[in-house]
């Protein structure tokens, strides 16, 4: 496996974190910040907890997130996805 970038702001690479998707620069899981965002953190509260961050990174993974999800269930689509704040 190698290095894999995904969008802007993601990236896979073996050799960081064991392969998990990851924010560039970081070595902070996307999926760790997508399970806070799901309960109940806010972006704001997630960037004081890791300033290395960017506002426009976890809104990339957001959408990256709805976007996987409307394709693997396109039945849902025209059902509203409410935006994270």
């Amino acid at each position: 496996m190698r290095r894999t970038e995904i969008g802007r702001y993601l990236v896979i690479d073996p050799e960081i974190c064991h392969g998990q998707m990851i924010f560039k620069g970081t070595r902070v899981p996307v999926d760790t910040v997508l399970t806070f965002l799901d309960q109940g953190y806010s972006i704001d509260q997630l960037l004081q907890s890791w300033p290395e961050l960017d506002r426009l990174a976890i809104e990339e993974a957001t959408r990256l997130v709805a976007h996987s999800l409307w394709v693997r269930h396109p039945v849902l689509t025209g059902v509203v996805v409410k935006a994270v704040a």
